[in-house]
């Protein structure tokens, strides 16, 4: 599979490490097991991305507008 490693700020300031996998790069059952009541999307801005966060196992934005440094992905 395939997953990212980057780190961007978020709108606090702070800044979020995260180690993910696009939903994308997922199947189809894995996500569907985990969405709860629907699957009613909201629009996002654009430059934000629903992503699976490997480390927290839950769904996370990833704001690829303030991405610092780089992107890497790993197999």
């Amino acid at each position: 599979m395939k997953s990212y490693r980057g780190s961007f700020k978020k709108m606090s300031g702070e800044l979020r490490n995260m180690h993910f996998a696009k939903l994308s790069d997922l199947p189809n059952e894995f996500i569907s097991a985990r969405i709860k009541g629907g699957t009613r999307q909201q629009p996002l801005t654009e430059g934000l991305e629903v992503v699976w966060d490997l480390e927290n196992q839950d769904f996370r934005i990833f704001n690829w507008k303030t991405v610092e440094g780089a992107v890497r992905s790993e197999e």
